[in-house]
């Protein structure tokens, strides 16, 4: 029962009516003009619905119309958060675009066109039905219907008065079914054309590749921190020596707090703040990686070569993910061993060299989510990565262009 009132009880039902009689108002206007509306024939009636046509078609090639068109479409034709309507398209389905194309310009002529149409059927048989009504009520006081209504009164009295609650239910369905129709209609022709359908896609590429990248900060930077924290403090344990119990926490501290920033800085691009983050590091600052991993008790040999300050933010800040990925890889699977590292400039490259002596039984598939992350950050920016056993030692080799 609940599912059959439905229509009489939901807000959109009302704002649909209102969406097509106000189509209907461009007709009435025109018909004042002319043919005019003093006791109008068939042809009157016709005339009402072509005259329009054409300034409507007219304004149609204006590019804002088709805004204003969406605008009134998502607010009239598609239900709030506050209406109570099954599951369906929703008004973002609708562009608010203006036209950009000549297609676009057509189809907002096509829907203002059937605008126009269905508005003056709509307000036909809201009047017609409005006005039997009102006859079936003077009837069933005894009245005489005054032949407003084309359909006939069917009796006087009581059999007139158990007639009166028919014809608004009768509309307000007819409106309901005509208001689904009028949403339907406007996806098709107020819907994104296909130049917005690749603009939202691309968009929608964009978040998620900034999500995916998002993921391996976290990975690589929250990763090293625990990763440098465990070795820190299992060495100290190990060590049984305050002095290099100290030197562990401060590097820890230091770590901790440095994952920190970093955490802090992506829970603000998640949240979509208007505050800027926290600036990314980049390879001039890798020497914080190099004393982290010595820290931790490994003997890292690191060569510089070249000014790391020329090379470009995007190249420089993947580097330094890329030099503490492959670190935290060395620290997490091999321990405290020797690391050779070579960061080098040369020309219009930068190369990074990490290599540590590969220990009894260590897996060498290469097949970590750390070190796909190096593979994907040197693709995205059209270089190449190699990774895996070379010459006795683990080795993990990444090119990055510079230009």
């Amino acid at each position: 029962m609940s599912r059959l009132l439905a229509p009489v009880t939901r807000a959109v039902t009302y704002t649909r009516w209102l969406h097509l009689l106000v189509g209907s108002v461009i007709a009435l206007v025109c018909a004042m003009v002319y043919p005019g509306l003093v006791r109008p024939g068939f042809w009157d009636w016709v005339q009402m619905l072509v005259i329009p046509v054409p300034l409507l078609m007219a304004t149609a090639l204006v590019p804002v119309v088709r805004r204003a068109e969406g605008l009134q479409a998502r607010m009239m034709l598609f239900p709030g958060a506050h209406a109570r309507v099954e599951d369906g398209p929703r008004e973002s389905d609708v562009s608010v675009a203006p036209s950009a194309s000549w297609r676009d310009r057509a189809r907002t002529a096509a829907w203002l066109v059937l605008r126009l149409w269905a508005g003056c059927a709509a307000a036909f048989v809201s009047v017609q039905l409005m006005a039997f009504t009102l006859e079936l009520v003077d009837a069933s006081s005894g009245g005489s219907a005054d032949g407003q209504s084309l359909i006939p009164v069917p009796g006087h009295g009581w059999v007139s008065a158990l007639f009166v609650p028919v014809p608004p239910l009768v509309l307000i369905y007819v409106i309901a079914f005509a208001g689904r129709l009028m949403a339907a209609a406007s996806l098709g022709l107020l819907g994104p054309s296909a130049a917005e359908r690749l603009a939202a896609l691309e968009e929608r590429t964009e978040q998620l590749l900034e999500r995916n990248r998002i993921a391996r900060e976290l990975h690589d930077s929250i990763g090293h921190a625990l990763t440098v924290a465990v070795v820190q403090a299992g060495a100290a344990r190990a060590a049984a020596d305050p002095a290099f119990t100290d030197r562990a926490l401060d590097a820890i501290e230091e770590t901790g707090r440095t994952a920190l920033e970093d955490l802090e800085r992506v829970l603000l691009v998640l949240r979509e703040s208007e505050q800027p983050a926290s600036r990314r590091p980049t390879l001039t600052e890798a020497d914080r990686l190099l004393d982290s991993a010595r820290a931790s008790g490994a003997e890292v040999d690191a060569k510089v070569a070249g000014a790391l300050d020329t090379v470009p933010g995007p190249v420089s800040r993947e580097g330094y993910r890329i030099l503490q990925e492959a670190l935290t890889n060395v620290l997490r699977h091999s321990g405290t061993v020797p690391i050779r590292v070579a960061v080098t400039v040369d020309g219009d490259r930068l190369r990074l060299d990490v290599r540590n002596p590969l220990p009894a039984g260590a897996p060498v598939n290469g097949s970590g989510s750390g070190l796909r992350g190096i593979r994907e950050r040197a693709a995205l920016l059209g270089g190449q990565a190699r990774t895996g056993p070379h010459e006795g030692q683990w080795r993990v080799h990444v090119e990055l262009p510079l230009g």
